[in-house]
Parts: C-alpha cells; sequence; structure tokens
C-alpha cells in the first residue's frame, strides 16, 4: 500500500467510528454526535502502519460523510485540528464564534 492507494473506509455510526484495516491491523476516526456537531475525538493508526497515510483518508471520509449530513465539526482530537488547519476546504465546516 502506498499513500495513493485509496482506502476501504467502513462508517459505523452505531459505533461512532470510521474504520479500515490494513494488513489486518485497525485503523478508526472515532467521533460523537451533539446538537448538530461532529465530535472528532479521536484518530488511531497503529505504529507499524504510520506515514501511509491512513488517518488522512479516515479523517477525510469523517469529513465528508459530516458534510453531507449537513454538521458541524469540532476537531477534537489534535491529529483532526492540524488536518483541517492545513486543508482549507474543511474550515468551513468548524463552528462560527460569536
Amino acid at each position: 500500500m502506498t499513500p495513493s492507494t485509496p482506502l476501504t473506509i467502513v462508517h459505523h455510526p452505531e459505533l461512532g467510528r470510521f474504520e479500515t484495516i490494513v494488513d489486518g491491523l485497525r485503523c478508526e476516526a472515532d467521533y460523537h454526535l451533539s446538537q448538530g456537531v461532529m465530535h472528532l475525538t479521536h484518530t488511531g493508526v497503529p505504529p507499524a502502519l504510520e506515514g501511509r497515510g491512513i488517518a488522512a483518508q479516515l479523517v477525510t471520509a469523517a469529513l465528508s460523510w459530516a458534510r453531507a449530513q449537513g454538521l458541524r465539526v469540532n476537531p477534537v482530537c489534535s491529529y483532526v485540528a492540524v488536518y483541517i488547519r492545513r486543508h482549507a476546504e474543511w474550515q468551513d465546516l468548524l463552528p462560527t464564534t460569536p
């Protein structure tokens, strides 16, 4: 697998998770919903799989779903916060502050 290889990402809304299995290892992006906001709380990729762009694909899947659902996104996870800061196309999902 290279960083450009698309993954099969599965959404488990009952668990609040987007996940994929790579080389037999589970990678995930966890969230919970509250009042129209998707709180992305954790992104996990086993150390053996780091650096392959897996977390980015998981976060992209989660953000795409949030956009399709008309949700705002609260990046609780530090990885997600940095990802959104580096990718302007997702910044409109952040909650507006008064």
